[in-house]
């Protein structure tokens, strides 16, 4: 029912809700999926969306094929694949061409056949071991990476969810869809375009980080925030901090010294270090490797840090590990580099409450994020997309910690994130889904749906990984912002702004219309996620064809290909996001290559799209 006393016309309550929705996601104080959710419960009390036809976007098919995409995907990561991609892929040699034409190329055909998070989160680590075997900067390799995962989504129905989404949507507005290929004659061309462009000239508009890889060290992609105590028996015991610099003959910033819970700035301390101290320091491995053989300064363990709220949770299980606080015993441990995934479990959440040492058996020894400094204790800190961890654990055990904290292994690629079998079992699977949609079998959504449950059933995918696989807030974005798109219908919203393109451009060529509309998706694409780009502006595509009366599907296409270049930001679209903090890049940075890219894209998708999708239809 509609709030009372509100006399707005239906069409300007839907523009007030989306304003407000556009501005909490470029804001980025709420996350997405609650900002969408709020939208829907917004429309709902508006009388917008009726009531009981709330969650039904939730069924919606375009929500369950993404579902069962996410789930296939986790079962390619755990099949072995990656391992078989990375031999070959590093036998590329030093050119850095060829590294990114290996790189590259290979993420855009792995995007077409999965999802391109995924993909990319498949790649990531062997680009990392190129850079760091090569002396290469990972910042020449990993955002040309990112944008190749996203080309790659466009060449078919299931690479990315902006397809699937415009396929169901024609379903719901003309009776027929999109099938697994329709996208690829368009997708392929503009993929492998934009593989030239990045391969060819992009790669030279990315930034050179400093901090370069050797194969003895792990990569030092930027500087950590890191805590180290000083002991009874640390030589740091007695010492100023400037002494300490002289004993050590390098000037490691020291931002605070913490004593009794007490803190105080570095710059302002100049008393004698005592044993029971904690150093807060900006540093990388070399540095942390240096302060420990010099000085005697080890690594907080998480249990002196989340002592006060595990006790306050849960009665302890032995109450002598509490008692005692025991320096950490690095014979047999090993440290590893780390970056936070888009789906991790650790995002939104600090090391006190994840309980990593006690129930991961692993140890936080540092953090970095988008190169700029933290000031916050390493137990405060709240992680997030793209933070880049240094963790020490149990050698042959890292590997089973990570898969399920959603952490994706950086320095070293003896790591799997799981157990490499049934690979051609999971393949066949997939091929078979295929199959069934091509021949008109079964929808996509159910075809797809019946593979990621064999795939569970014969265990090609652990229950609980395939849980953890679906990405609970895209899910929730795509199922709230669905009825959304279509109150912008039925309220006659999109009619409004379709008249408004058409009156501009009455006496333009459609094609220019065509143009407006694609920049006009892919810019909204950069600032909020790409499937609620594509929701919202099928529907002004269908107007807009409607109006010009003209075919409805080169409209539609117009979306599907420029909601998914996000090139502009590092938040327009998750594998951007996840490549930030290890290439040491800056928000300002992806505009450089992503904005001639997005031209290149536009200049070739364009003719394509008429040529593959005439307006006659």
């Amino acid at each position: 029912m509609a709030i009372e006393g509100l006399s707005l016309a239906p069409s300007t309550l839907v523009f007030i809700v989306l304003g407000l929705t556009l501005a909490a996601f470029m804001w980025g104080r709420f996350r997405y999926d609650l900002v969408a959710l709020a939208a829907l419960l917004g429309s709902v009390m508006l009388g917008l969306v009726p009531a009981d036809e709330a969650f039904l976007g939730y069924g919606h098919p375009a929500v369950i094929t993404v579902a069962a995409v996410l789930v296939l995907s986790r079962g390619f990561e755990r099949s072995g694949l990656v391992d078989i991609i990375a031999n070959q892929v590093l036998k590329v040699g030093e050119r850095l061409v060829l590294q990114l034409l290996a790189l590259v190329g290979t993420v855009v055909v792995l995007s077409g056949v999965m999802n391109n998070v995924g993909a990319l989160a498949l790649l990531l680590p062997v680009a990392m071991r190129l850079a760091r075997e090569h002396n290469t900067s990972p910042s020449l390799l990993l955002m040309p990476l990112a944008f190749g995962s996203l080309l790659g989504g466009l060449t078919t129905l299931i690479g990315t969810p902006p397809n699937i989404i415009i396929s169901s949507y024609r379903s719901d507005v003309s009776d027929a869809t999109f099938s697994m290929f329709s996208f690829t004659p368009v997708g392929i061309v503009v993929a492998l375009t934009g593989l030239a462009f990045i391969v060819l000239v992009g790669w030279r508009l990315t930034p050179k980080r400093s901090g370069q890889a050797s194969a003895a060290d792990m990569f030092d992609t930027a500087n950590y925030l890191v805590e180290l105590k000083v002991h009874d028996e640390s030589k740091a015991k007695g010492l100023t901090l400037q002494q300490l610099r002289d004993e050590l003959d390098e000037t490691i910033p020291v931002l605070a010294v913490v004593r009794d819970d007490n803190r105080q700035a570095g710059y302002a301390f100049h008393g004698m270090l005592q044993a029971g101290d904690i150093l807060l320091l900006e540093a990388g491995p070399d540095e942390l490797k240096l302060l420990e053989d010099k000085a005697g300064l080890s690594a907080v363990a998480e249990f002196e840090s989340d002592d006060e709220e595990a006790e306050s949770e849960a009665p302890p299980e032995d109450d002598s590990e509490h008692d005692a606080h025991p320096p950490v015993d690095t014979e047999g441990l090993q440290l590893v580099e780390v970056v936070v995934r888009s789906d991790s479990m650790m995002i939104n959440r600090s090391v006190r409450q994840l309980r990593l040492n006690h129930q991961f058996g692993l140890h936080l020894v540092a953090v970095a994020r988008d190169g700029t400094r933290l000031k916050q204790r390493l137990r405060d800190i709240r992680f997030q997309t793209g933070d880049v961890l240094l963790l020490q654990g149990e050698e042959g055990e890292i590997a089973e910690s990570l898969a399920p904290l959603g952490c994706l292994p950086l320095a070293s690629r003896d790591l799997n994130l799981g157990q490499p079998r049934k690979l051609l079992l999971s393949l066949l699977i997939f091929a078979a889904a295929i199959v069934a949609m091509l021949l008109d079998l079964l929808p996509a959504a159910v075809a797809l749906s019946t593979a990621a449950l064999v795939s569970l059933l014969i265990g090609v995918l652990p229950l609980r990984e395939g849980y953890q696989a679906i990405d609970g807030p895209v899910i929730v974005l795509l199922g709230a912002m669905i009825p959304v798109g279509e109150a912008l219908e039925t309220s006659g919203g999109a009619d409004l702004i379709a008249e408004a393109l058409l009156y501009w451009g009455d006496d333009w060529p459609v094609v220019l219309t065509m143009t407006g509309l694609f920049i006009l998706s892919m810019l909204l694409s950069n600032v909020v996620n790409n499937a609620a780009a594509a929701l919202l502006m099928a529907p002004i595509a269908v107007s807009l064809a409607n109006g010009f009366d003209v075919s409805l599907d080169p409209f539609l296409m117009v979306v599907a290909v420029s909601a998914s270049c996000a090139f502009l930001t590092p938040i327009g679209h998750q594998s951007n996001t996840l490549v930030l903090g290890p290439g040491g890049y800056r928000f300002g940075d992806y505009w450089k290559l992503g904005l001639p890219l997005s031209i290149v894209v536009l200049v070739v998708s364009m003719p394509m799209i008429l040529w593959v999708w005439p307006l006659s239809g």
